[in-house]
């Protein structure tokens, strides 16, 4: 694959690209930004900081995670709040991962932010299934730190990137909950994944210079090289679904954000055409703003 950049920054991360616009957010500086086709970006939420996901609801609207929870806001309106801040009437300390689940709600997972600003390790994550009537329902808990989830084109197996341990697969049951978990991978530094039209899986780790594909039994069958750093995100997009589109930081990026330290700027979102199809990405179908 042939690699082109088209954004830098300090810690790039939140990849979801809609169209012919790629949304992805800085971690650190804050803000998320969406570069349209003609090469522009421009910006929203400035200054907010930890936002590691972003989904696109079926209005338009865009849902990222952070400290705090799941915000919303809609580009064309201006129109903006928390889709999620509370579990059982406790508030959330921060989402890293969401990704829509198929049937108009997400699946997320949390994280212990106020630790990681602290420069400190963070607290045990779980993994969540908020559904469009607002329901939470925990799916597993007790992770070391909860990444990466993808959806099989059937909606019948998840996976999720538990970084500092790997890639497991889970079974889904028509109501949604989880089972029957198998590992996959044992990649420490797994953080996103994404999809393909073959149902094969694609792992990220902000420590690697490779990505690596791996079919459904987690037989890695493919590696690509990278033009420099670890990977963050990873999606397909555009009309055919060949747009491959990833965020990288330096191997140091990581380290120094574990300890509180700003890093440098070499973050970078880069573009190049996959000669295989990413899975499509569904919309999420929350009534927001009402």
């Amino acid at each position: 694959m042939e690699f082109n950049s088209i954004a830098t920054g300090y810690y790039l991360e939140a990849l979801a690209v809609d169209g012919d616009a790629v949304w992805f957010s800085d971690v650190v500086e804050g803000g998320i930004r969406r570069r349209l086709p003609d090469g522009t970006t421009d910006a929203w939420l400035p200054g907010k900081r930890w936002i590691g996901s972003i989904v696109i609801n079926e209005d338009g609207a865009v849902l990222s995670s952070g400290a705090g929870g799941i915000a919303w806001f809609n580009p064309a309106t201006g129109a903006a709040g928390m889709l999620l801040d509370a579990i059982d009437g406790r508030p959330i300390d921060g989402v890293n991962e969401i990704l829509h689940d198929g049937k108009g709600g997400l699946y997320f997972g949390t994280v212990d932010i106020p630790a990681i600003a602290r420069g400190e390790a963070p607290g045990p994550a779980a993994l969540y299934r908020l559904d469009t009537g607002g329901r939470v329902t925990r799916l597993c808990g007790s992770l070391k730190f909860s990444n990466g989830i993808g959806i099989s084109a059937d909606g019948r197996r998840l996976y999720h990137n538990e970084t500092f341990v790997g890639t497991s697969a889970y079974d889904v049951a028509s109501d949604g909950s989880i089972g029957n978990a198998m590992p996959l991978t044992k990649q420490l530094d797994c953080d996103g994944l994404a999809i393909d039209c073959e149902d094969n899986i694609w792992i990220a780790g902000y420590h690697s210079d490779t990505l690596s594909r791996l079919r459904p039994d987690g037989t890695v069958d493919r590696r690509v090289a990278l033009p420099a750093g670890g990977v963050t995100n990873i999606r397909f997009g555009g009309g055919d679904g060949r747009e491959l589109y990833l965020t990288t930081v330096a191997p140091e990026a990581g380290d120094a954000l574990a300890k509180g330290v700003m890093p440098a700027r070499t973050s970078v979102l880069y573009h190049a055409r996959s000669d295989v199809a990413g899975q499509p990405m569904a919309r999420t179908r929350f009534r927001l703003g009402h």
